[in-house]
C-alpha cells in the first residue's frame, strides 16, 4: 500500500513538473502590443506614419499567428520565443510611430498652408487671364466652362481651409494639391488659347 501512495506522489510531482515546464502564452506581451498599436492608431499614424504604423500591425499579426501555431503544437514542444520577439517589435515600431505622429501632423501642415497660398495665388491669376482671353463665339462658350471649373476650384480650396482648420492636415493638403493643379492646368489653357489668338 505504501509502495503504490509513492509511487502516486511520484507520478503527481512528476505530473507537475512536467506541466510547470510548459511554455505558455506570453498573455501579458500580446496585451501590451495591442494596446501600443491600437494608441498609435489613435493618434492617426495609420495615416501621417503609414510604413511604421502597418510594420507594427504586421509583427502583432505575425506574432498572433505564430501562438496559434505554438497552440497546435504538444504542450512540451510548445516555444514562444519567436512570438515574444514579434509582440516586442510590434510595440517598439508602434511605439515609434505614436510618438513620430506630432512632428509629421506639423510638417503636412506646413505643406497644405503652402499649398493653400500657392492655390488661391493661382486662382487669381487665372481671373486676371480669363479677363485677357479671346471673346468670340468659340472664346465665349471656353470661358463659360473655364469659369464653371474655377468655381470648382474655389470650393475645394474652400474644403481644404476647412480640413486645416479642423485638423485633418492631411486632407487639407491633398485637397489643396488638387485645387492648385487644377487652376494651373486651367491657367495654361488660357495662356494658349491667348497666344493663339495673337498669332492670328
Amino acid at each position: 500500500m505504501r509502495g503504490k501512495t509513492f509511487l502516486s506522489i511520484v507520478a503527481l510531482a512528476f505530473a507537475l513538473a512536467l506541466l510547470a515546464g510548459c511554455a505558455k502564452v506570453p498573455q501579458e506581451t500580446v496585451d501590451a502590443a495591442k494596446a501600443a498599436v491600437e494608441a498609435a492608431k489613435a493618434a492617426e499614424a495609420d495615416r501621417y506614419l503609414a510604413d511604421q504604423f502597418n510594420a507594427a500591425q504586421d509583427s502583432l499579426n505575425a506574432a498572433m499567428a505564430e501562438i496559434e501555431t505554438q497552440n497546435s503544437k504538444f504542450a512540451l514542444t510548445r516555444n514562444y520565443d519567436r512570438a515574444k520577439a514579434l509582440l516586442e517589435s510590434a510595440m517598439k515600431a508602434a511605439n515609434a510611430a505614436k510618438d513620430g505622429v506630432a512632428a509629421k501632423k506639423e510638417e503636412v501642415k506646413a505643406e497644405a498652408q503652402n499649398l493653400l497660398t500657392s492655390a488661391q495665388a493661382a486662382v487669381e491669376e487665372t481671373k486676371k487671364l480669363m479677363a485677357k482671353a479671346p471673346r468670340g463665339k468659340e472664346g465665349k462658350q471656353m470661358l463659360e466652362q473655364m469659369q464653371a471649373e474655377l468655381s470648382g476650384v474655389e470650393a475645394s480650396w474652400a474644403e481644404a481651409n476647412n480640413a486645416l482648420s479642423s485638423g485633418d492636415f492631411m486632407g487639407a493638403r491633398d485637397k489643396a494639391q488638387a485645387a492648385l493643379d487644377k487652376a494651373t492646368s486651367l491657367s495654361q489653357e488660357l495662356n494658349e488659347a491667348i497666344a493663339k489668338t495673337k498669332r492670328r
